[in-house]
C-alpha cells in the first residue's frame, strides 16, 4: 500500500511541471488568428480563409498524420445560420525527429486553409462574424496543449458590387497556397517486398545526381513505421521508394494515399516540390448552422457533478460485468470466513477493499492525465493495448486459480482469502483485492461510463481526479455497504468445508478469464508470441507446483525446489519481453467479411463526401462490453438486412492495439475507449448510438435513414 500510494505522489507532483515545461503558457508558445482572403464577402460565393499559427522557435505543431506522436489542430467552427465550410487544406509538413520518434508538422508558421460558402440568400448590411475554437498540441521536447479562440467580422457586399482580396493578407494566402501540396502528375503502384512497402512513381525525367532529398509523408497514422528509413531510387523511367511497414501482417493495401516530397537541384538553386499521391476526395461541405441528431451522453454539456454523478452509476454497473465478477467472488467468499470477527474487524476489510479501489483508480487517472498531456493517445483501457500487459494479467490470474484450485496456497495476500494470514496481512489482502478489482474493470465500459471518462481526460487534474474518485467509489460501494451493515453480515453462512468445494468453484470463472486474455493475446501478436504467452502460463504452473513441493522437503530439497521455481520465473520474464516484441503494431479488420470494412479516416471521408449513410463501430478484443454487442445486437440477421436494405457501408475499427486513427475519432466525440457506435446519414452529423446495444435499438436508427433510391424512373416521377 506504501509503495503504490507513493507512486500514485509522484505521479500527481509530475503533472504541473509537466503542464508547465517550456516555463511560459500556450498562449506565448502559439499565436493563433483568424485571416479572410476577401475583404467582403457576397451572398452564395464561396471565400477562403485561413487560421494562422506562429510558433515560438523551435515549437512546433502537427500535420494531419502527426506522425509517431502528437495531435492535429483542430476548429470547432460557430458560424450563421446558413454557412458551411470544407475540410482543412494541409499544407505540406515537414519531417521533425524528436529522440527515437518521428513527428510531421510545421515550425516557425503555418497557415491552414479553409473554404466558406454563405447561403444564397445572405442579406447585404450587416456584417457576420465567423468563430471558431482551435485545439492544438505544441511541442519542443515536452509538449503543452493549447487552444485559441478565434474571431473575424466580415461585411457583406451587395449584388454588383466588387469583392476583391483584401490587400493586407494578399501575400499570406499567396505562401499558403504554395505550401499546399499539388496533384501528382505521375501514376504511383504499391507493392510489398517482404516487411516492405514500394511505392513505385512513374516519375520520367528525374535524374538521380540532381535528387537532393525524397520523403514521403502517408496520411494513414498506421501504414508505415515513421522514424524509419525510407530509400530511394531513381532511374530513367521512375522513382522507387521503400517504406518499413507498419504491420506485417496486414494484407497489403491497395495504394498508399499521402505526400511525396522531391527537393531537387536545379540551376537556380534547389527546389521543394510537393504532390498528392492518391488523394480521397474531401469530405462535403457540413452546414454549421445544422443541429446534430440528439445523443446519449453529451459529454459537451457535462458539468462535475453530472459527470461525477454518472461515473458514480457507471461504477456501480461494473459490478455487474463478467471481468469484475470472478475477483467479487473470490472478496465476497473471503467475507463469510471474517463473518465471525467483530463488526468493527469487518468494517475495517470494507474499508480496506475500497482504499484499494480508489487508490487504483485515482493512480490510473494520474497516468492517463500525464500521458494524455504529453500528447500521447491513450484512453479508457490503454493499458490493455499491451500484449505484455495482458500476457501479465493471464499469469496472474492463472496463479489465483491454482490457489483456489489446491495446487499452491500463495496468492493470499492478494485474494484475501489464503490460510494462516494474520489479521494485518487480511486487511492488505482487501486492499490489494480492490486494486486487483480495478485492474481487471479496465476492459469494461458500463453504462454512462464513457462521456463521465471522456469529460473528466479532458478537464484539469483536479477535476479529472475528482470524477475517477466517484468511479472508483461507486466500484466499491456495494462491498463496501455490505462490510457496514452488520444484520447483513450475519445472514452469510459460517465457515465450514463446505467453502473448500466453493474455492474450488470459482477457480472456473478465473480460468475462463484467462482463456479470454488468451484470446485477446492471439488477436494482439504473431504466432511466436502467442506461443511464448502459452509457454508462460506452464512455467507459472511449474513454479506453483514446485514451490508447493519444496515447502515439504527437507533441508537439501527446499532450496532446489524454491531455486528452480525462480529460475521458472525468471525464464518468464523473459519469454515476456519476446511477447511484446512480437506484437502487431496495430489490428485490422478483413475487408469485405461479413460485409464489414475495416475503418480508416481515409474511407470515411470518401463515403461521407459521396454522402452515404455509414456506420461505424469503434471496439477492441479486449472490451466485453463491445463483443457483447456485436453478438447481440450488430451481428444478428435483421441488423444486416436493415443495413442492406438502406445502403449502409459498416466500418469496423479495432482498437485491440494502438490505433491514432481510431483515438482521433474517440476523442473527437468526448470518448477516452470504445465501444463507440456512430450512424451517418450520408448529411449532418452523425447519430452516437448507446455503448449498450440492443437490435431494436439498431434497427430504430436504421429506420429514420431515408431510403435509397434504386429506380430513377420512379424518382423522377415523383418530381411536380
Amino acid at each position: 500500500m506504501t509503495r503504490l500510494l507513493a507512486l500514485l505522489a509522484l505521479v500527481l507532483l509530475g503533472l504541473p511541471s509537466a503542464r508547465a515545461q517550456g516555463g511560459k503558457p500556450p498562449a506565448d508558445l502559439v499565436l493563433a488568428s483568424l485571416v479572410a482572403e476577401p475583404a467582403a464577402i457576397r451572398a452564395g460565393e464561396p471565400f477562403t480563409v485561413g487560421i494562422r499559427m506562429v510558433m515560438k522557435p523551435h515549437w512546433h505543431v502537427y500535420w494531419r498524420n502527426p506522425g509517431d506522436s502528437g495531435l492535429p489542430p483542430e476548429a470547432a467552427w460557430r458560424l450563421p445560420p446558413g454557412f458551411s465550410t470544407g475540410p482543412i487544406q494541409w499544407p505540406t509538413p515537414s519531417r521533425i525527429p524528436v529522440s527515437h520518434l518521428m513527428n510531421f508538422g510545421f515550425e516557425n508558421e503555418t497557415v491552414l486553409l479553409t473554404e466558406v460558402t454563405p447561403p444564397a440568400d445572405l442579406a447585404p448590411g450587416k456584417p457576420v462574424r465567423l468563430a471558431a475554437k482551435l485545439d492544438y498540441l505544441v511541442c519542443e521536447r515536452e509538449c503543452v496543449p493549447g487552444s485559441a479562440e478565434l474571431r473575424l467580422d466580415l461585411p457583406v457586399a451587395a449584388e454588383g458590387t466588387s469583392t476583391g482580396a483584401n490587400p493586407q493578407n494578399r501575400a499570406l494566402f499567396a505562401q499558403a497556397r504554395a505550401a499546399l501540396p499539388t496533384a501528382s502528375p505521375w501514376p504511383a503502384r504499391l507493392s510489398a517486398e517482404g516487411n516492405r512497402l514500394v511505392l513505385q512513381v512513374e516519375a520520367t525525367g528525374l535524374r538521380e545526381d540532381r535528387i537532393r532529398s525524397v520523403a514521403f509523408f502517408p496520411y494513414s497514422e498506421t501504414a508505415i513505421e515513421h522514424a524509419a528509413k525510407q530509400d530511394v531510387s531513381v532511374d530513367a523511367a521512375s522513382l522507387r521508394l521503400s517504406l518499413a511497414r507498419g504491420s506485417a501482417s496486414e494484407a497489403t493495401p491497395a495504394e498508399l494515399p499521402g505526400v511525396l516530397v522531391i527537393e531537387e537541384e536545379t540551376g537556380d538553386g534547389t527546389v521543394r516540390n510537393a504532390f498528392a499521391i492518391g488523394e480521397a476526395p474531401a469530405p462535403a461541405a457540413v452546414p454549421a448552422a445544422a443541429s446534430p441528431t440528439a445523443a446519449p451522453e453529451p459529454a459537451e454539456n457535462l458539468t462535475l457533478l453530472s459527470a461525477a454523478g454518472l461515473a458514480f452509476l457507471g461504477g456501480l454497473l461494473l459490478n455487474l460485468m463478467p471481468c469484475v465478477f470472478p475477483i467479487l467472488s473470490i472478496k465476497v467468499l473471503s467475507l463469510v470466513k471474517h463473518s465471525g470477527e467483530p463488526p468493527g474487524r469487518v468494517r475495517l476489510h470494507g474499508l480496506a477493499y475500497t482504499a484499494g479501489v480508489l487508490a487504483a483508480f485515482l493512480a490510473l487517472a494520474g497516468l492517463l492525465i500525464a500521458l494524455k498531456g504529453a500528447g500521447a493517445g491513450i484512453g479508457w483501457g490503454y493499458q490493455l493495448q499491451s500484449p505484455l500487459v495482458v500476457a501479465g494479467l493471464a499469469y496472474l490470474l492463472f496463479a489465483m486459480g491454482l490457489s483456489l484450485s489446491g495446487v499452491v496456497h500463495v496468492g493470499g495476500r492478494l485474494a484475501g482469502i489464503g490460510d494462516g494470514l494474520t489479521r494485518r496481512a487480511g486487511l492488505q489482502g482487501s486492499f490489494f483485492t480492490g486494486v486487483l478489482a480495478t485492474v481487471v474493470a479496465t476492459p469494461c465500459t458500463a453504462p454512462f461510463m464513457g462521456s463521465a471518462v471522456g469529460f473528466a481526460l479532458t478537464q484539469s487534474a483536479g477535476v479529472s481526479l475528482a470524477v475517477f474518485a466517484s468511479l472508483g467509489l461507486g466500484l466499491a460501494l456495494p462491498f463496501l455497504i455490505l462490510t457496514t451493515w452488520p444484520a447483513a453480515v450475519r445472514r452469510l453462512p459460517r465457515p465450514g468445508a463446505w467453502m473448500e468445494t466453493l474455492k474450488g468453484a470459482l477457480a472456473f470463472p478465473i480460468y475462463a478469464t484467462v482463456a479470454w486474455l488468451v484470446w485477446v493475446l492471439a488477436q494482439q501478436v504473431g504466432p511466436t508470441g502467442l506461443l511464448a504467452g502459452l509457454i508462460g502460463l506452464v512455467l507459472v504452473a511449474f513454479a506453483a507446483w514446485i514451490w508447493e513441493r519444496a515447502g515439504d522437503a527437507g533441508p537439501v530439497g527446499r532450496p532446489l525446489g524454491r531455486g528452480a521455481a525462480l529460475a521458472a520465473l525468471a525464464a518468464l520474464i523473459g519469454l515476456s519481453l519476446s511477447i511484446d516484441r512480437d506484437r502487431l503494431s496495430a489490428s485490422g479488420v478483413a475487408a469485405g467479411a461479413g460485409g464489414v470494412e475495416a475503418f480508416t479516416q481515409a474511407r470515411l471521408d470518401m463515403l461521407l463526401a459521396e454522402r452515404r449513410p455509414v456506420f461505424v463501430n469503434m471496439t477492441a478484443a479486449w472490451c466485453i462490453t463491445c463483443q457483447v454487442n456485436e453478438r447481440t445486437a450488430l451481428a444478428t440477421d435483421a441488423v444486416k438486412a436493415a443495413f442492406r436494405e438502406r445502403g449502409v457501408t459498416y466500418l469496423k475499427g479495432d482498437w485491440t492495439n494502438q490505433n491514432p486513427e481510431i483515438t482521433r475519432l474517440l476523442e473527437r466525440h468526448g470518448r477516452s475507449g470504445v465501444p463507440l457506435y456512430l450512424l451517418y446519414s450520408g448529411a449532418g452529423e452523425p447519430t452516437v448510438l448507446p455503448q449498450i446495444l440492443t437490435q431494436g435499438a439498431v434497427l430504430a436508427e436504421i429506420e429514420r435513414l431515408p431510403k435509397p433510391v434504386t429506380d430513377r424512373s420512379a424518382s423522377l416521377g415523383q418530381l411536380p
